[in-house]
């Protein structure tokens, strides 16, 4: 029996999906697995993958870019329960392996709404419940087919080590790692080679768009409308794969914000925020086994310090120097979260006079509190006359033309990277990082 079979079969998931609200997941699912398809599925297809030809052989790599309140995890939650429940892998494994189902989010807590959906399933269906040997808020496990289906962490060192029957990739568009610049395509080369050894595995990823990089981003550049592509690619706003959602309230939303709204609920990659700065770019400018540059007399150093209060956010100080046209970054020191602020101002003083300083540039953070606290460690606190979009913009030349001597520090690298570059309705640019990061 296929996914389409147990779809609409009324002993197995037919109750859980009736209705025409799901006629056209079920022309993605037929496209997903190379099934005959009605007319009006065909044009639904053509229409969703900006393709001419029709699949004639099942997919092992699909991406599902659709808006929000579409179905994508419900349809995830189905294809897992069926690549879990359907199929035999025990031909395929080793003594004391299992074939896992790989459920994976920005966080456990957000991959727990597939992880929900697929319980709810398998409930649902006495003798599919029945063969559940195993059940925690995290894993399903049923011995006798050797299959468990697993929460995982959006992590490319957790991922490892796993034979794959299935990863469902959920909001891959949002999934952030605080040890990588591309924790999104880092993550999923890890992920690989766990889905090599058996047959018919399955690399699912699904989101609503964001900004115009990343893996999704990529898989639709490369893949969308190309007859014969290997990854199926499926683009459609949140009310074609879903008719059942109030019209009007998506209307309010394109009223409110459109060029979110447009994301949302269209389906549409933001034209309104792109990457600040490129991965090359920085490494170009990076000097590989440089971590830190000592004081040498001469030179003229500047400080810039950005202050935190200690209880979420990190402490931070740079020192640099020019030699000739090119600014060289000589030390960098990042306090994390919890720490004592006065403790940590003292440390950052200290670094600062070692460079033969006596003042620092920061931000207007907490008012009058930075200037006192340096102040009281014999460092003048200046406010820069530059937020720091203005002064992110105002660096890109000159990391562009390398002008820049970075250390080879990675977060160095993964904060760059992570900055984005958004233009406001006034058509005016500004410059951050993402929401939720630092």
């Amino acid at each position: 029996m296929n996914v389409l079979e147990a779809m609409d079969d009324p002993a197995l998931f037919g109750r859980e999906f009736e209705g025409e609200t799901w006629d056209a997941w079920r022309a993605f699912l037929a496209a997903l697995t190379g099934a005959a398809m009605t007319e009006r599925q065909q044009e639904i297809c053509w229409a969703a993958t900006g393709r001419n030809d029709l699949p004639a052989e099942p997919f092992r790599r699909a991406a599902l870019i659709c808006g929000r309140r579409a179905g994508k995890s419900r349809i995830l939650a189905l294809l897992g329960t069926c690549l879990a429940t359907l199929k035999d892998y025990r031909p395929y494994l080793s003594a004391g392996e299992v074939a896992t189902v790989g459920i994976i989010a920005a966080d456990r807590k957000q991959a727990r709404t597939i992880f929900r959906y697929v319980r709810g399933l398998l409930a649902s269906v006495p003798a599919m419940e029945a063969e559940v040997t195993r059940e925690t808020d995290e894993i399903i496990e049923m011995a006798s087919r050797r299959v468990v289906i697993e929460i995982g962490t959006a992590s490319f060192r957790a991922t490892r080590g796993y034979s794959y029957a299935a990863v469902l990739a959920d909001e891959i568009a949002f999934w952030r790692d605080d040890t990588s610049a591309n924790p999104d395509e880092e993550i999923l080369r890890a992920l690989r080679p766990g889905l090599l050894s058996i047959p018919g595995s399955m690399l699912l990823m699904a989101s609503s768009p964001y900004a115009r990089r990343g893996a999704l981003w990529k898989a639709f550049r490369q893949d969308y409308g190309q007859n014969g592509a290997h990854t199926l690619v499926w683009k459609a706003s949140t009310l074609k794969m879903n008719p059942s959602l109030d019209q009007a309230e998506v209307d309010q939303a394109y009223e409110e914000d459109p060029a979110s709204a447009a994301a949302e609920y269209g389906a549409d990659f933001r034209s309104d925020i792109a990457s600040f700065v490129s991965s090359e770019v920085i490494q170009a400018c990076t000097i590989g086994g440089r971590y830190e540059l000592t004081f040498m007399r001469g030179n003229k150093y500047r400080a810039f310090c950005d202050p935190s209060g200690g209880s979420s956010d990190s402490f931070t100080l740079a020192i640099c120097h020019d030699e000739d046209e090119v600014t060289v970054l000589d030390c960098v020191r990042e306090i994390k979260a919890p720490f004592s602020p006065d403790a940590a101002t003292r440390e950052m003083a200290d670094t600062i006079k070692a460079y033969g300083l006596h003042e620092v540039t920061g931000d207007r953070y907490a008012g009058e509190w930075p200037r006192e606290r340096f102040r009281e460690y014999g460092v003048t606190y200046k406010v820069s006359e530059k937020d720091r979009s203005a002064l992110y913009i105002e660096v890109l030349p000159k990391l562009n033309s390398g002008k820049v001597e970075l250390l080879d520090l990675k977060q160095i690298e993964r904060q760059f990277c992570g900055l984005e570059r958004r233009t406001a309705r006034s058509g005016k640019d500004s410059v951050d990082h993402a929401r939720g990061q630092h």
